[in-house]
Formats: C-alpha cells, structure tokens, sequence
C-alpha cells in the first residue's frame, strides 16, 4: 500500500501507509517532505509503527531533529497511532507529547479521524 494524498476536513495529508519504510532520521524526513510537496500536502501523517523507536527517546534528539526539519518547510507532522508503550516509560516524552499536542506543527494522535477533527 503506498503512501496517498487525503483531503481531511478539506486540508491536504499525506497520509502514509503502515509498511513503508521506518522513518530513522531527518534524511528520511526530507523523502517524505518532498513527496509531501510534490503531491501538494499541508501535513503528513505517519503511523507511530514506522518511527523508529529513537524518535520516543529524547535523548537521542531524533524527534527533534526530525520535528525541526518539517518545521523548517512549514509542513505540519502527525504522529498517527497508539504510543503509550512509550509515554508509560518516559515522563519526558509525556511532557513532550502534552507540549506538542498544544501547538500547531506536530501532533500525537490516535487514529486519522482525530487528525479529521483537529484539523477541521
């Protein structure tokens, strides 16, 4: 299943499919800012399936440097999927996810019609 263009609540998404590849770092942040780009996309919305499990430890600053990357190319970024196996371990990442789910440029959700809602 490839990744596809959906329009929710009239917003473009790309909305990725659940086995592409895992999203390790910026680099591959930028494949999929540009295919984000190329189709016409506001957001992108990738299963937490196909984030490497680096992106939910701050530590490594992978999130960050992931979540900066779309930030720069004003392309807003949803974490689609169910990550309490991460937050139930990490404070910080609770925090982090609170924070983000507060803004505008990247949001933990659990499913796409929660990504319907919030952009509508």
């Amino acid at each position: 299943m490839p990744d596809t263009l959906q329009y929710l609540a009239d917003t473009p998404v790309l909305v990725c499919a659940p086995d592409g590849a895992p999203l390790r770092d910026e680099y591959g942040a930028t494949d999929l800012i540009g295919e984000g780009y190329g189709l016409g996309a506001a957001w992108v919305a990738i299963p937490e399936s196909r984030l490497a499990d680096d992106f939910f430890r701050l530590r490594t600053r992978v999130a960050g440097d992931i979540v900066q990357k779309f930030a720069n190319y004003r392309l807003g970024l949803a974490v689609v999927g169910d990550i309490t196996r991460h937050t139930d371990v990490s404070p910080a990442l609770q925090d982090f996810v609170r924070e983000s789910n507060r803004g505008t440029q990247l949001w933990f959700l659990p499913d796409l019609d929660a990504l319907r809602t919030r952009l509508g």
